[in-house]
């Protein structure tokens, strides 16, 4: 980690994204030795000397108090999101709690239950990491056909959805808009960076990510954050085509670092149906759903039966 450290990191990206007159500063097109606004522009904007907000983008946030750090965000323009994972980052600067490794994650039996009542809709259980830790038949026919079905009940075996956007190339197919949707993964796993620290699994994963593929790499220097809540999707599927989904992630109650991801298509609509051949066509499977010769996928595809 480099001496300023995440916060500071935070800070030097965001500021260096905002123009003059993104913020209502007059920019008499001077040359700039940096881009963005410089410190000193900022610390006015924040209300704060410009010595004092140099410290804090050097990682130095132990005497910040809550309000300075929402005056940062203002000045920063940044959204309630960003503005939570300001407020993360200063506060594990100042926490300085040792690594470690965190405890396996485990599903309870009443969210298995739960899975397995949604047989009619594509559902998924990821941990804080972005693991898949549960699955019901059909979330992994329309995610992930191509992996192993019980791959999630093995701690060493968990697909794991950033690994499987950048670095898969079945995954990278299956999103229409794949850009799109890595983004959003990655603003979501920065946020989760954000909020645990300590995790040595979460980072040995971003360290992964940023040496084996330069396009996260690129996504993860912009310093975006946002949370994975509710994002339309169109998706082409190898057995039923191209259909179009709602993804939307809720919190699960009874385990905090849990999110279940539910895919449902527009009532009616040939997504819906898309989605109901690919039950029929999975319904009979033991293992994973098998790749589809040019035949059966035609076949799925047309309506007929299997």
């Amino acid at each position: 980690m480099r001496e300023r450290g995440r916060l500071g990191d935070f800070l030097h990206a965001r500021r260096s994204q905002l123009r003059p007159a993104d913020v209502g500063l007059k920019d008499y097109g001077d040359r700039r030795r940096v881009a963005g606004l410089r410190r000193e522009e900022l610390a006015l904007l924040a209300g704060v000397s410009a010595s004092y907000y140099t410290r804090l983008e050097q990682g130095q946030a132990a005497g910040a108090s809550p309000e300075i750090l929402d005056a940062v965000a203002r000045a920063l323009c940044l959204d309630e999101a960003e503005r939570r994972h300001l407020h993360d980052l200063a506060d594990a600067g100042r926490r300085r709690v040792p690594a470690r490794r965190p405890r396996p994650e485990h599903v309870g039996a009443e969210t298995l239950d739960m899975l397995h009542s949604l047989a009619a809709v594509p559902a998924m259980v990821t941990g804080r990491r972005a693991d898949i830790l549960a699955w019901n038949r059909l979330g992994h026919a329309l995610f992930a056909a191509h992996m192993d079905f019980d791959g999630p009940r093995r701690a060493a075996d968990r697909p794991n959805l950033a690994r499987m956007l950048f670095l898969d190339a079945h995954t990278r197919e299956l999103y229409a808009d794949w850009e799109g949707k890595a983004k959003g993964t990655v603003e979501n796993l920065r946020l989760l960076a954000g909020r645990y620290p300590d995790d040595t699994l979460l980072t040995s994963l971003i360290g992964e990510l940023t040496v084996r593929s330069e396009e996260f790499a690129a996504m993860w220097a912009g310093h975006r954050v946002q949370p994975c809540t509710v994002a339309r999707h169109e998706m082409h599927h190898p057995l039923v085509g191209t259909l179009t989904v709602t993804h939307q992630s809720l919190h699960l109650p009874q385990a905090e670092d849990q999110t279940l991801t539910l895919a449902t298509p527009e009532p009616g609509s040939p997504s819906e149906e898309a989605l109901a051949l690919l039950a029929q066509a999975t319904s009979g499977t033991s293992g994973p759903a098998a790749a589809p010769s040019s035949e059966k996928g035609r076949a799925v595809r047309e309506g007929h039966s299997l």
